[in-house]
C-alpha cells in the first residue's frame, strides 16, 4: 500500500514545489528583482528612481565635476572614442545617455574636418577653377558641413537633456542635431535605423545592461557599430589602490565643494566598482548578437572603449 501511495506523494510534493515558486514569482513581481545602487542593495524600480534623482541633481555642475574629478582627462577619452568611431560624412548616429552634449559636438566637429578635407582635394584636382567657383564651392560646402550627418542625442534624464541644449545653443551646433527624451532599455526608434551606437559613461547607470545592448543591437543597421567608453577595471595593482584612494577620499569631497552633493558622487564611486570587468562585458555584448566584439584599455583600465558590430 505505502509503495503504492508513493507516486501520489511524489505529485503533490512537486505540486506543492510549484505552488511555492509561483507564489514567490508574484512576490518578486510586487516588489521587483533586487540589483544594486552603489554598494546598496535595492529593487530595480528603487535604482532607477535614485538614479534619475543623482543625474537631476549633478546635472548643473555635471561638466565642472568632470574636469575636476578626472582632471580633463575626460576631454581625452572623448575624443579617442570619436576618432575610434571615425565617422564619415552622412553618418546616422544615436548617442545615449549624451544628454550633455559631449559625444554628438565632437562627433559634428569630426564630420566637418572630413567634409573640409575633402573640399580642399576636390579643389586642388580642379587648377582650372576660377575664384568665383571656388568661392561657390566652399559657399555650398559650408550649407552642407555635414554632408547628411545627423546625431540624435537620447537620455532619459530632463535636466540633462536641458543642459545639453544650453550648451549647444551657446557653442552654436544646431545643423544635424536633435535631442530625445528616452530609456536606454526601451529606445523610441525604429529597427535597423542607425549606423553607429555611443554610449559613454551611461551603460553603468544602466538597471539592465542587458536589455540596453539588446536595443543597441536591434536599432542599429546590418554593419552598424556599438561604441562604448565607461570606467572599467584597474589592472596595475598598485595604481588600483592609488585610484581606490583617490576615489574614496578625494570625490565625494570635490562633489560636495562643487556641486554641493556628496551622496551622488559616492554613489558614481561605488557604481564603478560594481561594474562588469572588461572581459565580462565583452561577453554580454556578444550575448546580446554582437561580433569582432574587442576593447581598449585605457590608462591601464581606469577606462575602457568596447566596440561591435552588428552583421
Amino acid at each position: 500500500a505505502a509503495a503504492g501511495l508513493y507516486p501520489c506523494r511524489t505529485l503533490l510534493a512537486h505540486r506543492a514545489g510549484a505552488l511555492r515558486a509561483l507564489c514567490g514569482s508574484v512576490r518578486g513581481l510586487a516588489v521587483g528583482p533586487d540589483t544594486h545602487f552603489g554598494f546598496q542593495t535595492v529593487t530595480e524600480a528603487e535604482r532607477r528612481e535614485k538614479i534619475y534623482q543623482v543625474f537631476e541633481s549633478v546635472a548643473k555642475k555635471y561638466d565642472i565635476m568632470n574636469d575636476s574629478m578626472t582632471l580633463g582627462i575626460h576631454r581625452v577619452w572623448k575624443d579617442i572614442l570619436v576618432h575610434k568611431m571615425n565617422p564619415s560624412p552622412g553618418t546616422l548616429l544615436l548617442d545615449v545617455a549624451g544628454g550633455t552634449g559631449d559625444i554628438a559636438f565632437r562627433f559634428i566637429n569630426y564630420v566637418r574636418s572630413v567634409r573640409e578635407r575633402q573640399l580642399q582635394r576636390k579643389l586642388k584636382h580642379h587648377q582650372s577653377l576660377t575664384w568665383q567657383e571656388i568661392s561657390e564651392s566652399y559657399q555650398e560646402d559650408k550649407s552642407k558641413s555635414l554632408g547628411d550627418s545627423q546625431v540624435v542625442v537620447c537620455d532619459i534624464n530632463k535636466e540633462m537633456l536641458k543642459v545639453g541644449k544650453q550648451k549647444a545653443q551657446y557653442l552654436g551646433y544646431s545643423e544635424g542635431l536633435s535631442w530625445v527624451l528616452g530609456n536606454a532599455e526601451e529606445l523610441p526608434f525604429d529597427d535597423d535605423k542607425f549606423d553607429v551606437y555611443t554610449i559613454a559613461f551611461g551603460i553603468r547607470n544602466v538597471t539592465r545592461i542587458d536589455l540596453a545592448l539588446e536595443e543597441a543591437y536591434r536599432v542599429l543597421k546590418p554593419g552598424g557599430r556599438f561604441l562604448c567608453l565607461e570606467f572599467s577595471h584597474v589592472s596595475n595593482p598598485l595604481l588600483s589602490r592609488l585610484y581606490d584612494l583617490y576615489s574614496f577620499q578625494v570625490i565625494p569631497v570635490l562633489g560636495e565643494v562643487i556641486a554641493g552633493d556628496w551622496k551622488s558622487y559616492q554613489y558614481l564611486v561605488e557604481s564603478i566598482r560594481r561594474f562588469p570587468p572588461q572581459e565580462e562585458l565583452k561577453a554580454m555584448i556578444e550575448d546580446a548578437g554582437f561580433f569582432k566584439v574587442d576593447y581598449q584599455n585605457i590608462n591601464s583600465g581606469i577606462v575602457a572603449i568596447h566596440s561591435g558590430f552588428k552583421l
